[in-house]
């Protein structure tokens, strides 16, 4: 496993001072994917958890639910950043990417939102989960409290997958936002855990279509974010029957989707809230 940090000596400027010092970086890596010998995708990621981060792609590929359908993970010996998946022989392998999937990009490859689409397995619009104002409120700072690496660095998103309850089951990190939810399905998928029903998945960052649609592939009922959604992750998360929620922070929220899963109570005191 690679290192997710690295040092680097910089030149410090603050308040007309200089300095040089060493700097600690989020480590950005490439890691190849091979599926029954054939490389399947090439993506840019942080180092660590990387079979969780395999495993959850393959999730929102529509490939995988279970811990079964992946026989074995293997990091491979001649070649450096590059991992050999055997599936179950009843798995469809995903199409092979013509190209890199960068830190930015979740989605790049698939010919089309309909594509996207029909990866989902688990009618999400069925969960019945209820959701207090005051946990979601809270999550924002449960999850920064788990960034440790964010901590050392400030240059990675998190994810975390929490109950309704708003007990904390798995968080990651890394430098691409759809990396980081990744390895929190894939933790999910390896431990037997999906579909992910009464649960909330909490980004650092925006939300957009391919975090909503990897919720929905998971069976996230709900996917808060501290910033923004797009317009299409507004329209995916309707079509899904997905509560999302944005501007999670200072006490507040908006909720853009299926606002019925809120249940209103002690509202915690709003700021600074779009």
């Amino acid at each position: 496993m690679g290192r997710m940090t690295t040092r680097q000596p910089v030149l410090r400027l603050r308040a007309g001072r200089s300095a040089r010092r060493p700097d600690t970086l989020a480590v950005e890596e490439p890691l190849a994917v091979r599926v029954g010998g054939e490389t399947v995708t090439l993506t840019m990621r942080t180092p660590g958890q990387d079979f969780d981060l395999i495993a959850g792609w393959l999730v929102s590929e529509g490939v995988v639910a279970a811990p079964a359908d992946i026989v074995t993970m293997r990091m491979c010996t001649d070649e450096d950043n590059t991992v050999d998946v055997t599936l179950a022989p009843d798995a469809v392998p995903p199409r092979p990417r013509a190209f890199v999937t960068t830190s930015a990009c979740g989605v790049c490859g698939s010919d089309s939102v309909e594509e996207v689409r029909t990866a989902m397995r688990w009618r999400v619009l069925d969960d019945e989960t209820r959701l207090d104002v005051g946990i979601l409120a809270a999550l924002p700072d449960l999850l920064r409290s788990q960034q440790k690496v964010f901590d050392r660095t400030g240059g990675l998103h998190a994810a975390g997958l929490f109950t309704a309850g708003g007990d904390c089951v798995v968080v990651r990190e890394d430098v691409g936002r759809h990396n980081a939810v990744d390895k929190v399905v894939g933790a999910a998928c390896r431990s037997g855990r999906l579909p992910l029903r009464g649960h909330v998945l909490q980004v650092s960052g925006r939300a957009s279509f391919e975090l909503v649609h990897k919720a929905a592939a998971a069976g996230v009922p709900a996917i808060a974010a501290v910033s923004a959604p797009s317009s299409l992750a507004v329209d995916l998360a309707e079509e899904c029957g997905l509560t999302l929620l944005g501007f999670v922070r200072g006490g507040g929220m908006n909720v853009y989707t299926h606002q019925e899963r809120v249940r209103l109570g002690p509202f915690p005191r709003q700021r600074n809230v779009t």
